[in-house]
């Protein structure tokens, strides 16, 4: 905008359902604010400046990343320590119950499936509900449930309970990513690309608490303890959050801007920062979380482009994960990598994972940090695009020497490099899809992203315990040409969303 014009932005009908609660302020503001309640509001942008108001925006770089942050991070991570917790145990599981309850090939991987079904089914109904009602209560809802399904799947006497129990427990944690929406609207512009990815490093955590808790609990106390001990970061977090702040972006467009005041004083407090002076800029909408606004024309082609990268990211995530156990399995390293890991004479063969095999799995699991610390330098100088493709690429390449007879070190090397970049690069996705969408439809395109993800997910148990018992080969191409085509579509994303500042809903410029 040139210096000395004027900008009107026009917004669709909105209802401000908390002017009352601020009657302290001038007349002449509120009779601003007042007129502005028509089946489409014009405001004068040099006017609302003149009026002494400043946006949500605004207000959060003024108040910077501090106190607030750092302990909303604090709480908001257990939420995802949680979710890797759950997640590590799938590869886990599969082979105790294997010899446990004398499991065949696909049964073993149905009990990884059905998880990831019930995620799949039910991320985008989590959005939704987010989008509607709050970040706060979607949040805490979804993680009261997978808590309670979780410590019961313990108790699961035969595999037709475990597999139901285990869906419930799918269905709760597909709400898990709306942590990562509720952390990143607390978040100012500048730092939002480092701090999310700093939100990783507790998914990192869990994954490696999984192993050790793993390592120690599987040899004594067996799988029914190890899923009961992986439900307490759930149990702290539902502590927690009774600490957590509504989302001032999702008040802001309830139309409740004392509760929006109200929070943004509290964060003033905690990071020892002044908010602007005047009064916050708010528009509300009623129309949210609604499917064909991801197909607008503005948004059709990136929502397409992301589902098919969230599906590929999940898809070769999860699958270097289960095969790093499956390849462990196969005591003969070059049978790890050509194939002899087929079907022995009976297919019922009983090969718990030993000592060993967890250390070897603790050291790829490790590479989740090595893999943040990648993306912590290339997400804001490189870009949010180009952050996403390279760990594809890198991915695909390091997967090509498994294709050769190689030994059990140099297996471990190849999979801790894959396993570190597909990580990092994962945690971009998290970073550069709440900044795609505005605040009105945020959590339900976060959601029916991450239930595309599912699917991938989903998908994947049947090539990496499955397909791979038939042909190595095959199965490593599988995943290959899966994270090349990603790659690519990474790079055709038509929105480079770094340094912008989160969008609250869909004006009309004129």
């Amino acid at each position: 905008m040139e210096k000395g014009g004027s900008s009107t932005v026009t917004y669709m009908r909105w209802r401000n359902s908390d002017h009352n609660n601020v009657g302290n302020q001038s007349a002449d503001k509120d009779e601003y604010f007042q007129a502005s309640i028509e089946d489409k509001c014009s405001v004068n942008i040099d006017n609302v400046a003149s009026a002494g108001t400043f946006t949500l925006d605004e207000g959060l770089d003024a108040l910077g990343f501090g106190s607030f942050q750092w302990k909303l991070l604090f709480v908001t991570g257990f939420s995802w320590v949680a979710d890797a917790m759950e997640m590590m145990i799938l590869s886990i599981l599969g082979p105790q119950l294997h010899c446990d309850w004398r499991l065949s090939g696909y049964k073993v991987a149905l009990i990884t499936s059905v998880v990831f079904a019930g995620m799949g089914l039910s991320s985008s109904i989590w959005g939704n509900l987010s989008d509607k009602y709050g970040r706060k209560k979607g949040l805490t809802l979804c993680m009261s449930w997978t808590f309670f399904y979780g410590v019961l799947s313990a108790l699961a006497p035969n595999f037709g309970w475990l597999l139901a129990l285990r869906g419930l427990v799918g269905v709760g944690i597909g709400g898990a990513h709306q942590s990562v929406t509720l952390y990143s609207e607390f978040i100012p512009s500048k730092a939002r690309g480092f701090s999310i990815i700093l939100m990783a490093a507790f998914w990192a955590v869990g994954a490696v608490c999984e192993v050790l808790l793993a390592l120690f609990v599987m040899p004594t106390l067996g799988w029914r303890w190890l899923l009961g001990l992986s439900s307490l970061p759930l149990a702290i977090f539902l502590c927690l959050c009774l600490w957590l702040h509504e989302s001032p972006r999702f008040d802001l467009l309830s139309g409740k801007q004392a509760k929006v005041m109200a929070t943004l004083e509290s964060i003033a407090k905690q990071n020892n920062k002044a908010l602007p002076r005047g009064r916050i800029v708010c528009n509300v909408q009623n129309n949210r979380g609604r499917l064909q606004d991801l197909f607008s024309k503005e948004y059709c082609k990136t929502t397409l482009l992301l589902w098919f990268i969230w599906f590929s990211f999940a898809f070769n995530y999860y699958g270097i994960i289960l095969l790093t156990t499956e390849m462990f399995q196969a005591r003969d390293t070059c049978g790890a990598t050509q194939g002899a890991k087929s079907e022995p004479i009976c297919n019922l063969e009983c090969k718990l994972l030993t000592e060993k095999d967890y250390k070897d799995l603790l050291w790829t699991t490790l590479a989740e940090f090595p893999g943040l610390v990648v993306v912590l330098g290339t997400v804001d100088c490189l870009g949010r695009k180009k952050s996403m493709a390279v760990p594809f690429f890198i991915f695909s390449i390091s997967l090509l020497p498994i294709y050769a007879c190689i030994g059990r070190v140099s297996l471990t090397v190849f999979i801790f490099i894959a396993r570190a970049f597909i990580s990092g690069g994962f945690q971009v996705l998290f970073v550069y899809t709440p900044e795609v969408y505005p605040t009105e439809t945020r959590a339900f395109a976060v959601g029916t992203c991450s239930a595309m993800s599912r699917v991938g997910a989903l998908l994947t148990p049947f090539v990496a315990q499955v397909l791979l018992r038939q042909s190595a080969h095959l199965t490593l191409s599988a995943y290959c040409v899966c994270s090349f085509l990603a790659s690519c579509a990474c790079l055709l994303l038509p929105i480079e969303t770094s340094g912008r500042t989160l969008r609250e809903s869909e004006p009309k410029n004129s």
